[in-house]
């Protein structure tokens, strides 16, 4: 991750290299029948991640847990979902959930709920990037117990290349 003094920014080729560290853990566990980005940061590397895995069935979640763009934007009480029906049926599926960010969990905890209420028989998780310092200990779990596939760690905000700074 390139240095500045208030983000993490990371660029194309750092995100190609997580991307395919994300893939080939998730192939080495089992290849899963769908992708679920989060969107709207998690669509990126969702799409990413299904054609590494050559998977073509891809879907949106939209659920957030921030209420505008920012370092350190206030956040809503508890995920919102905006459109479930973006979801479609999920019954029996294995499904990988990605987002591009995992800051407090909350986001993809609330989203693992919906997903298995849609019908999946298997839900994993993978997240980009870790930020550590948002991580919530009053989760009752460590980031690895509550993401399956992490693709790297940070300690604070990161800036990714498709976003505006």
């Amino acid at each position: 991750m390139a240095a500045d003094p208030s983000a993490a920014v990371l660029d194309w080729a750092e995100i190609t290299q997580i991307t395919e560290r994300l893939a080939r853990a998730v192939g080495a566990d089992a290849h899963p029948d769908t992708v679920v980005g989060i969107l709207r940061g998690g669509m990126i590397p969702a799409v990413r991640l299904a054609h590494v895995l050559k998977l073509r069935d891809v879907r949106a979640l939209d659920v957030t847990h921030t209420v505008a763009d920012g370092i350190d934007a206030a956040k809503t009480p508890h995920p919102v979902l905006r459109n479930a029906a973006s979801l479609g049926d999920l019954t029996g599926l294995d499904v990988l959930l990605v987002d591009d960010v995992a800051g407090t969990g909350e986001t993809m905890a609330a989203s693992r709920v919906l997903l298995q209420a849609a019908g999946a028989a298997r839900v994993r998780t993978a997240a980009c990037v870790l930020n550590e310092i948002n991580w919530r200990p009053s989760s009752g779990c460590d980031p690895g117990g509550a993401l399956t596939y992490i693709g790297a760690s940070c300690r604070g905000w990161v800036v990714f290349p498709w976003e505006t700074r």
